[in-house]
């Protein structure tokens, strides 16, 4: 992936809010892709791309919105209690 831009262990931890310790237990287990380039781990975006979207608890929804509704026959009044 020559076009992609490489990252650093601390700049992958700084992007993800997370410690240098946790994304190089990450590239140990192999859950995050990196190589080893003499001087430390670099992340290519695709890689960490790839590693946030297996991580995702669902998928989003593209923007729709979810709206809760009240148990069938009850209606929400003005006030926002049940009526």
């Amino acid at each position: 992936m020559p076009q992609d831009r490489y990252q650093t262990v601390q700049e992958v931890a700084d992007r993800l809010k997370v410690s240098e310790a946790t994304v190089r237990h990450w590239i140990k287990e192999g859950a995050l892709r990196a190589i080893d380039v003499g001087k430390g781990w670099r992340v290519s975006d695709h890689d960490l791309d790839d590693f946030l979207h297996r991580h995702e608890t669902r998928p989003r929804l593209g923007g729709s919105t979810i709206v809760a509704t009240a148990p069938t026959g009850q209606q929400p009044g003005p006030d926002g209690r049940e009526h």
